[in-house]
């Protein structure tokens, strides 16, 4: 098949679950002898308007940002044109959108009606945009900040419409489509995320990873890797910190990850009297995440809203780390169907603190504990989950008629 991703992030540099939902969905696609292309925005970093990544070529279309009404018309004209292009060279078969801006100029060429279009949702455009930027003060700003949601609202629902299939990881993502759009459940599918069992997998010699990492040995490693913004529910997990170093002073949090509120997360654990139990690494490049997922005792997903899905819960029990997780969006598909005591019974800083204090000491008072429950979390995603399945399933919907 020819097929086109249509999307608004880039696979040159994977930094999310966006870009990394694109990169195994087209790159395992194209180990599979399918001519995969994906049209998209150039973006600062990018130094040109094509590249071949691991056997997929990206097109990139220019993009003025410089107000509003810029963006959407370079994405509308730019889009349309780069596409009509790439049409007339690789008549396709299937056109795959991932987010809704770029899907817009696509949908707008005559050439796009007449091929298979499907939408895979991540998650819903106006909800991460109110999730990333509060609501403003004053009357202009709230005009202009409504007026944002609802353009971001009828786009969606526009390519949502003009979609023949929808794709969700999550029955989570399935129900907001519906609250929101009103889009039918026998139009959508359920294909969950996956992992990659080969990169991310059990220590051998977790000792050894933590002398690299200088991690301390001795300690009980609680990690999570986060943006750092407030959706991530951080604040509260440190205000929980607080609560569990009272009853488990050995433990040593890890935090991953680069964002707004570091400065704040950092000034609130100097407050709290925690921060020599803290360690904010910024950003983990890709090739050191799975040395840092395997050098701890346990992994805590503090989310407060829009999980879609939760790749690095995978990832983690893919390396042998239980999951202590929020009851939010995929975290509970995902953890329910392992066990439904790794839930926090809700977001607040006390519930975690319970279930973090309770699991620690379960672990401390039977070291062999920790080594059962490791494999068993390994197996479990090895059974359910890897981007073999979801390409498998992804494949499938794309060759149906």
């Amino acid at each position: 098949m020819n097929i086109l991703f249509v999307s608004d992030v880039s696979i040159s540099e994977v930094i999310g679950g966006a870009e990394r939902v694109l990169y195994e969905q087209a790159t395992g696609l194209a180990r599979r002898g399918h001519d995969v292309h994906i049209l998209t925005r150039k973006l600062p970093d990018h130094k040109s308007n094509q590249e071949i990544i691991q056997g997929v070529r990206e097109w990139r279309y220019d993009l003025d940002q410089s107000n509003a009404f810029a963006f959407l018309v370079s994405t509308l004209l730019n889009c349309k044109r780069l596409f009509d292009s790439l049409q007339n060279q690789y008549p396709f078969d299937c056109i795959n959108f991932h987010q809704p801006f770029s899907a817009i100029g696509v949908i707008h060429s005559p050439a796009s009606k007449k091929i298979k279009r499907i939408y895979t949702c991540l998650s819903l455009s106006f909800e991460e945009f109110r999730s990333r930027n509060p609501k403003p003060k004053g009357v202009i700003r709230r005009i202009l900040y409504f007026l944002n949601v609802q353009a971001r609202k009828f786009i969606e629902r526009r390519v949502l419409n003009k979609s023949g299939r929808i794709v969700v990881l999550s029955r989570f993502t399935q129900d907001k489509l519906w609250c929101a759009y009103k889009i039918p459940s026998e139009k959508m599918k359920v294909v969950p995320g996956g992992v990659d069992l080969h990169r991310f997998y059990p220590a051998a010699d977790r000792a050894g990873i933590r002398q690299c990492l200088n991690i301390p040995q001795k300690k009980m490693i609680l990690f999570s890797v986060r943006n750092l913004v407030p959706r991530m529910g951080l604040k509260n997990l440190i205000y929980a910190i607080k609560e569990v170093v009272k009853i488990v002073p050995d433990i040593y949090f890890i935090l991953g990850g680069k964002g707004p509120l570091k400065n704040d997360l950092i000034l609130l654990s100097q407050n709290l009297g925690i921060e020599n139990h803290i360690h904010f690494t910024g950003f983990i490049p890709e090739e050191e995440l799975p040395d840092y997922y395997r050098s701890a005792d346990i992994f805590i997903l503090p989310t407060l809203e829009l999980e879609g899905f939760g790749l690095v819960t995978l990832e983690a029990l893919a390396s042998g780390v239980p999951v202590l997780g929020t009851p939010i969006g995929g975290t509970k598909e995902i953890l329910g169907r392992l066990d439904p005591k790794y839930i926090f019974r809700d977001t607040q800083p006390e519930s975690m603190a319970a279930l973090i204090i309770e699991t620690c000491q379960r672990f401390k008072n039977n070291p062999g504990l920790w080594q059962d429950v490791s494999s068993l979390c390994r197996s479990f995603v090895e059974a359910n989950y890897s981007w073999e399945k979801n390409v498998d399933a992804t494949e499938k919907i794309f060759s149906e008629s």
